[in-house]
């Protein structure tokens, strides 16, 4: 049960309901938190385990070599072609993404999602940079080989998760002002010097609080591109400054919504829905899923 949207404009993971149910009757339960950490996983663990109570033992951050490629400064036309170093130096990319999982107190381990045109150069130079860091990066080839692709990630992220050593906590305590979690938020977690906003955004900030919604936490809209507001700064960029140009109260959810920068709130969807396609031939089969 997805309780959505987006990670870049919402909480981004499934509802606590879900969550709560599946460990009544699973031995380990794996929550999806969508985009890069510094959207998914911060709000999973500042959102939601603060909300529901939830003690998370381990953290996967997947990444692909296309994309630390991207973040190398590879254009996305060229990324099928082998670039061992635009991979190295994306790869700080990836960093940020642990370090940042590391704040919350929760061990990680780094899921490569394989793609056909990643050479043995590109992946061993992800292997190694994530060494580097003190974590070990596993291959996965699931696309391909279906769950047997992914069977060594999943009994080391057991015995991650067994090992006892996560020591969860959130970034920013219940009691702390709106904005000022707003700001840790974007200094922390995004590198940036500041978050800035309009008095207007302020004082509005300032309202709910006397209304008595000050001890919720706050869900950051932002692109997903980017650690920064610029979509087009990749990378690890750092002394960036993030405008907050408005704030929502969904007070039903439990969280105070800030708007960074440009960035659409309702997601992009095509004019002719995929189900339009997905129909019943004549044999009683399912067509039009691809």
């Amino acid at each position: 049960m997805h309780g959505g949207p987006f990670a870049n404009i919402a909480h981004g993971c499934n509802s606590v309901m879900a969550t709560s149910t599946a460990l009544k009757i699973a031995d380990y339960v794996v929550t999806e938190a969508g985009f890069g950490a510094d959207l998914g996983a911060e709000k999973f663990f500042d959102i939601k385990c603060r909300k529901a109570g939830l003690k998370p033992a381990a953290a996967v951050i997947v990444a692909t070599v296309r994309a630390l490629k991207m973040n190398g400064g590879v254009k996305k036309e060229d990324l099928g072609t082998e670039d061992v170093a635009s991979v190295k130096a994306g790869c700080v990319n990836l960093g940020r993404h642990i370090e940042n999982v590391k704040q919350f107190g929760v061990p990680a381990i780094v899921a490569i999602n394989h793609f056909h045109s990643d050479t043995d150069a590109e992946i061993e130079a992800v292997k190694a940079y994530v060494a580097e860091q003190g974590e070990e990066a596993v291959l996965c080839r699931h696309w391909a080989e279906g769950s047997s692709g992914i069977e060594e990630l999943a009994h080391k992220v057991v015995a991650l998760a067994e090992s006892g050593v996560s020591q969860f906590a959130p970034l920013y305590p219940d009691d702390m002002p709106l904005f000022d979690k707003i700001d840790t938020v974007v200094k922390r977690i995004y590198r940036g010097s500041e978050a800035i906003a309009d008095k207007s955004v302020r004082n509005q900030l300032k309202q709910w609080e006397e209304q008595g919604y000050g001890h919720l936490p706050v869900c950051m809209a932002k692109t997903q591109y980017s650690f920064s507001t610029d979509p087009n700064l990749r990378g690890a960029p750092t002394g960036h400054v993030v405008p907050i140009r408005e704030v929502r109260l969904s007070a039903g959810a439990g969280f105070v919504v800030a708007i960074c920068g440009e960035i659409m709130t309702m997601p992009g969807l095509p004019r002719v829905p995929s189900s339009e396609h997905i129909f019943l031939n004549e044999n009683g089969l399912i067509e039009g899923l691809s």
